[in-house]
């Protein structure tokens, strides 16, 4: 998960007497760089996961100061640190109150320590974790993609990962990644990081395939839960303009088991995304899970369109509400008084369609044994629908 808000007070709380002022809730944002920032023009070029470093030369009054946190807060910053006893002599009660209420760590030194220094030797200590973390990312794509050969992953994770203990796999989709440019990627994987509260260096997040890949060792299903809700209200709450879904595998025990997991998140993601909630897991998806792990497609595709073909094109053509119908009717066994005041339409509407309908299935929609099918081939759309996103 990087360099993180937690490294540098652990690194630099004797050296460089940082303290951790307010909030403490964002103590595992990770880090990308250091700024300076004496105004606010920089923040311009913020993307997220800047730790803003000033001695509060142009932030002298409370208003200046709160407008500063406000931005970083809004940029998806990991931090502030100020170097107080100079320009700032304390930070105001408000200024503490709001980075404590938005988890934004604000960090202070005093006056005499010279912050060339500091940054330097964090900027140090960041490449060389960057470093690492592309490592570690390689590697535990090795153990997705072949997890047979364990010799070409292990030797790179024992030292980041309990690999005989439990491994969660979450995957995070937009529906787009893969159509985004490197940096815009970057910059939406940063502030996702900033979100993920709680998971540091017992996690891993990186891009694959598609989507964002975050990975938990060795904590409960209730920690990975929590930590899962959490980003996840975070991601409603500041990413409200973009549809975000979140697929989680179960728990499997030693990384020999990662791609299983993988495979099973992957599954979660698909059906998150073609019933546009979040987050799905696995474990909760009843018979889903099976249809979404056969991976024989073609197979798929043809046993729903078999049954459902002439369905699908007759809406395609003429802007109908068939399938909705059906599924409806199976759902509620039948019932023309269920369908009616589910889909709030008349009675003699569904009548019609349900007439409509019977003359376009291949089999009998009278036929009690006929149901089963129609059933599991209306699950095939839905599943069909959210793997195809999934890889577009």
């Amino acid at each position: 998960m990087g360099y993180t808000i937690e490294d540098l007070l652990v690194a630099g709380k004797d050296r460089y007497k940082i303290e951790l002022k307010a909030g403490k809730n964002g103590w595992s944002n990770s880090i990308s760089w250091l700024f300076m920032v004496e105004d606010m023009t920089i923040l311009q070029h913020f993307s997220g996961k800047e730790l803003a470093v000033t001695t509060g030369l142009g932030f002298q009054t409370e208003e200046d100061l709160m407008a500063l946190v406000k931005s970083l807060h809004e940029r998806s910053a990991a931090g502030l640190l100020v170097n107080t006893g100079y320009y700032v002599k304390e930070i105001p009660a408000s200024v503490l109150s709001f980075c404590d209420q938005n988890d934004l760590p604000l960090l202070i030194v005093p006056w005499e320590i010279y912050l060339g220094d500091l940054i330097k030797d964090a900027s140090i200590r960041i490449f060389l974790t960057s470093e690492a973390d592309e490592q570690i990312s390689a590697a535990l794509i090795r153990a997705i993609e072949q997890p047979q050969d364990r010799k070409k992953y292990e030797p790179e994770l024992r030292a980041y990962f309990d690999l005989d203990g439990t491994f969660q796999v979450a995957l995070v989709t937009t529906g787009d990644l893969d159509r985004m440019d490197t940096v815009e990627r970057r910059r939406l994987a940063y502030r996702m990081q900033i979100f993920l509260g709680g998971l540091t260096h017992n996690g891993h997040f990186f891009y694959y395939d598609s989507c964002f890949v975050i990975i938990m060792n060795a904590l409960t299903q209730a920690q990975c839960r929590e930590i899962l809700q959490e980003f996840a209200d975070r991601v409603r709450k500041r990413m409200y303009d973009k549809p975000v879904y979140i697929g989680v595998s179960d728990v499997v025990t030693d990384i020999g088991n990662l791609r299983r997991a993988y495979r099973r998140a992957r599954a979660a993601a698909g059906m998150a995304q073609a019933q546009k909630t979040t987050p799905v897991y696995f474990g909760d998806m009843g018979v889903y899970r099976l249809l979404y792990m056969v991976d024989d497609m073609d197979l798929l595709k043809s046993f729903c369109y078999e049954n459902l073909g002439p369905l699908l094109e007759y809406d395609a053509a003429h802007g109908t509400e068939y399938m909705q119908t059906l599924e409806t009717f199976l759902n509620c066994e039948g019932s023309i008084k269920a369908v009616s005041e589910q889909l709030y339409v008349h009675r003699n509407t569904i009548l019609y369609r349900i007439q409509a309908i019977k003359k376009l299935l291949p089999i009998s929609l009278d036929d009690p044994q006929s149901h089963l099918t129609l059933r599991i081939a209306c699950m095939l759309q839905s599943v069909l629908s959210g793997r195809n996103s999934l890889s577009t």
